[in-house]
Formats: structure tokens, sequence, C-alpha cells
């Protein structure tokens, strides 16, 4: 039997996994959070030693991470890595830079290719990240990109960021914000855009 898949995609502080977690829940869906499983891959690297930005440290080492997704009774998403629930130690904004690092690698993002499009295959989902609609799920059935002003973007974080009791200040994830921004449009490997046929 055929899946439905919705594809939501759009930059950081979006409202993305708002929007998906409620439309999954909603649907009856599996809500994937892309975000996190290149979290997980970041997360890895960093215990690993290895820069977000250090190519070729990034691809050897990606033979030692044995990652899964689990979902417990609510429906809540689980990074498994190596046998470990990551699920918050991926939340942090050092994890968010490492994200951006590691998801700009060919050799990562083909990685996980199969699993994100797996877990689809398998399930009825939500998925949002940067490139669902463009590169993992072309055909999905319903397309969304989402955006906001950085500023309103940065708020939205900023808040999250407070009520969990991280030390940072309005600007400072302003201007992390924009930096990741640069970083996912303008890579050369699967960049963040909007989809032709999707809903803005």
């Amino acid at each position: 039997m055929k899946t439905m898949n919705v594809a939501i995609d759009g930059p950081a502080g979006a409202g993305k996994s708002t929007l998906a977690r409620a439309a999954a829940k909603e649907l009856g869906f599996y809500y994937v959070d892309t975000g996190a499983i290149y979290r997980a891959v970041g997360y890895h690297m960093w215990m690993m030693g290895i820069g977000p930005k250090d190519a070729d440290g990034i691809c050897r080492f990606l033979d030692d991470v044995n990652l899964s997704v689990e979902y417990d009774d609510d429906g809540m998403q689980h990074m498994i890595l190596n046998g470990k629930d990551v699920t918050d130690e991926i939340r942090t904004p050092l994890m968010s830079s490492y994200a951006s690092g590691v998801s700009a690698q060919a050799c990562v993002r083909d990685f996980l290719l199969d699993m994100q499009r797996e877990l689809a295959r398998r399930h009825n989902v939500v998925m949002d990240g940067r490139d669902i609609a463009t590169v993992v799920l072309p055909n999905a059935d319903v397309k969304i990109f989402l955006t906001a002003l950085p500023e309103i973007r940065a708020k939205r974080r900023f808040a999250e960021l407070q009520a969990k009791g991280e030390k940072t200040t309005l600007e400072k994830v302003l201007s992390d914000m924009k930096a990741r921004d640069k970083q996912d449009s303008t890579r050369t490997v699967a960049p963040l855009r909007c989809a032709p046929d999707a809903v803005k």
C-alpha cells in the first residue's frame, strides 16, 4: 500500500517542527525531524573531536555511526546513536552548528538519504528539513516551504533556548541564524531552496 508523505522545508527557526509535529498528530502520521538526524551525526563527530567543517574527518568517521530513529508511545522521535538515546544531548546551539556543517558534506547526505526515504516508504510521514521536497521526497504528496524574517525566527529560537536554561543573547542567536541561513542556502550539495511546486 502506498504511503502518504508531506514535505516541509524552510530555514532554521521558521516553525517547521511545530507545524510538522501538529500536522502529524492531526493526521495520525509519523513526524520525521531530519534536523535531529543530522544533529546526531554532528554529535558523534563532536565526541570524536572532528570539527563541523572537517570534510575529510567527517567522511572518515561515518563508518562508526550506527544511527536509528525510534518512536515512543506518544509519537515522539528519539535518536539512537550507537545504542544510546541522544535525543536530549543534540538540542544545543553547538549541535545546531555541527548539524549545519555535517549536512553540507555529500558523504553524509548520501549516508542518510536511504534512511529518510525508507521511513517514508514504511510509514505515512510529515518530514521537515532543508531539502525534503527537492531531494529526499521529490514526489511527496504535499510540499510546503515555510519561512519568516530572520529577526522573527531569532526571537522564537531565543525564547526556546531561554526556556531550556541556555545562556545566550538575542543578538548572538540572530547572528548564528544568519550564518546558518547563508551556509544552508549556498552549500553545493542539496542547498535550501523552495521546490517549484511547493506551497509557500
